[in-house]
This record gives C-alpha cells, sequence and structure tokens, in this order.
C-alpha cells in the first residue's frame, strides 16, 4: 500500500484557474486569511458578505451577492479568534449557513478546517453531553448539504452526521512533504498516545510513496484528570534516531512537551512535531520555546492568534482545500487525494 499524494504532481495556479461564476467561496471571521488564500488558489474572489455584530453583541449576517442556484462554500473554524469566542464562530457558522439556505443557494458546503467540540466524542462519565454529535446535529438542522473538514479528532465523528456527507482531509500531504526536505536520518514516527496510531501510519505510509523509510514507536499514558498526565511509557526503540510526534492538536502542549522530553531521554538525538490544529492555549508558546523541540510545525486551519517562539513553523493548507473544493464542484472523487495502492 502507499499513498499517492497528487498535491505534490500538479502546480495549483496552473491547474485550478477560474472556476466560474456559479461557485461562491465565503469566509466567515475565524480564518480570513486562510479563505483569502483558497480562493487564489481556485482564482475566484472570496465572495461578499456583512459579519458583525449588533449594539448587544448579537451576530449580525448579511450576504451581499446573489447566491440563488449556485454552489455555495463557507469557510470557518469553530476555534478561539482574536476577537470570537469557540461558541461564537459556530453560531457564526450556523447562521451564514442558515442564510445561504433561505437565499435560495442550489447547496451549501461547510469547510471547517477546525471542527470545534470534536474531544467530546463520547460520555467519560454520567449525565455529560457528547458534543461532538451535538455539533453535528446543529449543523445539519442548520442545512449544511456536505461537511469537509482536516484531520477530525476522531473518525466516528463523519458517522455524527446522519444526513450530511463528511470528507475529512489529512494534513499528512502537507507535512511529509515538508519532513522529507528536513534531511532526517534514522526517522522514527512517533504517536502520543493509542488513539493517534492510525494517524502516524498514514504518515509513514506517505513517507514511504516518496522513498523514505521510517519506524513507529507510541506512548501509553495514564491521565490523573483531564489535563493532567500520570506517566508515559514509551512503546519502541528511538535511541540514536531522529524523531517526529504526529498529532492533531496542540493545546496547552503539556503532552507535546512531556512527550519530547522523554524521547530525549530515551536516547533520540532530535526531536520534531507535526501538529495540525494550533490551539496553543495559556502557557503552550513558553512551554514549547523552552522544550527541547528542534521544530513544531503546524498549519493555519486556527491562526496563530499572538506572537510565537522561533521553533514553530506555521505551513498552509489552502492548496488541499482548494484541490478538494475543485474536485467536488467537477463530480471527481476526493478519495484520489489519499489513494492507498
Amino acid at each position: 500500500m502507499r499513498i499517492c499524494f497528487v498535491i505534490l504532481l500538479f502546480g495549483f495556479g496552473s491547474l485550478f484557474g477560474t472556476c466560474g461564476p456559479e461557485i461562491k467561496l465565503f469566509c466567515g471571521s475565524s480564518c480570513p486569511d486562510l479563505g483569502q488564500s483558497v480562493a487564489s488558489h481556485l482564482g475566484i474572489p472570496v465572495s461578499s458578505a456583512t459579519i458583525g455584530r449588533f449594539n448587544d453583541g448579537e451576530i449580525r449576517i448579511q450576504i451581499l451577492e446573489n447566491v440563488r442556484n449556485c454552489d455555495v462554500f463557507v469557510l470557518q473554524s469553530t476555534c478561539i479568534s482574536a476577537n470570537s469566542s469557540v461558541n461564537d464562530n459556530l453560531m457564526e457558522l450556523f447562521l451564514m449557513i442558515r442564510a445561504m439556505k433561505r437565499s435560495s443557494a442550489k447547496s451549501v458546503t461547510a469547510i471547517i478546517p477546525y471542527y470545534g467540540y470534536a474531544r467530546q466524542d463520547r460520555k467519560t462519565m454520567g449525565r455529560v453531553p457528547i458534543s461532538a454529535s451535538d455539533v453535528a446535529m446543529l449543523l445539519e438542522l442548520a442545512g449544511a448539504d456536505h461537511v469537509m473538514s482536516i484531520d477530525l479528532h476522531c473518525g466516528q465523528i463523519q458517522g455524527f452526521f446522519h444526513e450530511a456527507p463528511v470528507d475529512n482531509l489529512y494534513a499528512s500531504v502537507i507535512f511529509v512533504p515538508y519532513v522529507a526536505r528536513l534531511g532526517l536520518t534514522d526517522l522514527v514516527i512517533v504517536s502520543p498516545d493509542a488513539g493517534g496510531v492510525e494517524r502516524a501510519k498514514t504518515f509513514i505510509e506517505g513517507l514511504q510513496n516518496i522513498g523514505i523509510p521510517s519506524k513507529m514507536a507510541m506512548f501509553v499514558k495514564q491521565r490523573a484528570e483531564a489535563g493532567v498526565i500520570e506517566s508515559m511509557n514509551l512503546v519502541g526503540k528511538v535511541q540514536g534516531c531522529d524523531a517526529v510526534i504526529v498529532d492533531d492538536i496542540c493545546d496547552t502542549a503539556g503532552t507535546l512537551v512531556q512527550a519530547a522530553k522523554e524521547l530525549k531521554e530515551h536516547g533520540a538525538r532530535r526531536v520534531f512535531a507535526c501538529v495540525t490544529h494550533p490551539l496553543l492555549s495559556g502557557p503552550a508558546c513558553m512551554r514549547i520555546a523552552g522544550s527541547c523541540l528542534e521544530e513544531l510545525v503546524v498549519t493555519d486551519t486556527i491562526p496563530l492568534r499572538c506572537e510565537v517562539p522561533p521553533n514553530i513553523k506555521q505551513l498552509t493548507v489552502a492548496p488541499l482545500l482548494a484541490h478538494a473544493i475543485l474536485r467536488m464542484t467537477k463530480g471527481e472523487s476526493l478519495s484520489d487525494l489519499f489513494t492507498y495502492q
């Protein structure tokens, strides 16, 4: 089995061109720069909408151009942003989808690079919601015909949507070429927990596809409580190797920094990390700056809200999203972006 990284084989500027007036790309306020970049790759402008607040803080939405019978794409990460909370951005997405449906759009695809509430995917104690499922219900109630996201925290979230198909894109197609250029030797891909093993396997297959062999290691960790790790035990050998930790979310960076420290103590030569969604809450940047990580590579599914230390590098997922949008509008398979042969 190998992964065919389609993105590496084409030049995006010449590939996309102009998609045509029937396609509309709207961008919420959580990640406007990413929206502009996706539109640029597609060769279309970001469609016009007013997104603001009324005096009492209620969200104000107005679509400023005709969307009747158009295929509409609404790009919005449900993360915290400079001036909005997670809940503000979720409600903004909900109201934008509703505005499109009320304006007779032919179809509405919600592009959610970072799907908030994803870590609440099951009941871990009595009388709590399964918030990832409840958000899915909310988006389907709004009228989303299709949902696209990047590196969902767990695969079952796709099953929480009962009406709208969900496409989960893999950031590994962005990370793997970057790691390949680092010139690492005796490479070990490390999953920070058992739940991330599949993600690490995909990363390894991507490296193999471009001729870079690598091994796998993983941590088995015990938590004292949410966000507090009691112990971490490494499974696999990293002595004398370059290690790359692969994960989907970096929140306060506690797990990531401790994993990097453990790898160094087990003899890893250098430690890197590739993490898709940089929440970087609270002490995260300070912890990463003072850690033994050579480099933490993240994407722009979530904008960086403050100055980050020099060992954080951000890559863009705009080409991946643009390519997926183009394939969707042409009725082509999105799975061809990640073809196993």
